[in-house]
């Protein structure tokens, strides 16, 4: 998880604010659904997606966003489950969707398998989210021009086709951040080598809906 200063910068960059509704997808071990659920307060909501695609995996992430929706002071907080594409259909209309290291598994069998893609999930966010609202995207930078090539093998992807995607959808380009930017990165490493895990260059865009 990043610094506290990190942290906030998200927070504003990501445009979450005190009354909000937010769509955190594939969230983990809930580290961002728990700061977006003091961010939005009790008048905001947090919906924490676990995409069914994924909700087989051994340390359970469905049960995991239960448990921790029955924390105390987490009753703003909803667990639901869908296929990655059915987002629209278990939460209501959200002004922010937020998406941690995750947009480049769209690209791989684990979640393709089922017949999602990345354009029917970006155009099923489009669908999720109020007039106005933000999609927003942080994942770990490929090598300029690879495109999707290396994302199955890498767990990375051409922040370039992350742009040309989502503005697919209908989207427009809001904002983009380089916080988490390490050019040290060689780009040519699987994101989970010991070398570079936690420590990867990564790229944060800020889409809108019209």
């Amino acid at each position: 998880m990043y610094d506290q200063a990190k942290q906030a910068e998200l927070i504003r960059f990501a445009t979450v604010t005190e009354g909000a509704t937010v769509i955190d997808v594939y969230p983990g071990n809930g580290d961002w659904t728990r700061i977006f659920s003091d961010v939005v307060g009790p008048e905001g909501r947090v919906y924490s997606f676990v995409p069914a695609e994924v909700a087989h995996f051994k340390n359970d992430p469905v049960g995991l966003m239960r448990t921790l929706a029955q924390e105390s002071g987490r009753e703003n907080v909803d667990a639901v489950s869908a296929a990655v594409v059915a987002i629209a259909k278990v939460a209501p209309a959200a002004d922010v969707v937020w998406m941690h290291l995750f947009y480049h598994d769209l690209h791989t069998p684990l979640v393709q398998a089922k017949g999602a893609t990345a354009d029917a999930f970006n155009r099923a966010v489009f669908a999720s989210l109020k007039p106005g609202g933000r999609y927003i995207i942080v994942d770990h930078v490929a090598a300029r021009g690879s495109g999707t090539t290396d994302t199955p093998s890498l767990h990375r992807i051409d922040p370039a086709s992350v742009v040309e995607e989502v503005q697919a959808a209908g989207f427009v380009l809001d904002a983009q951040s380089d916080l988490l930017a390490d050019r040290e990165d060689p780009h040519e490493i699987k994101v989970f080598d010991p070398a570079i895990k936690g420590e990867t260059d990564r790229f944060a865009y800020r889409f809108s809906k019209p």
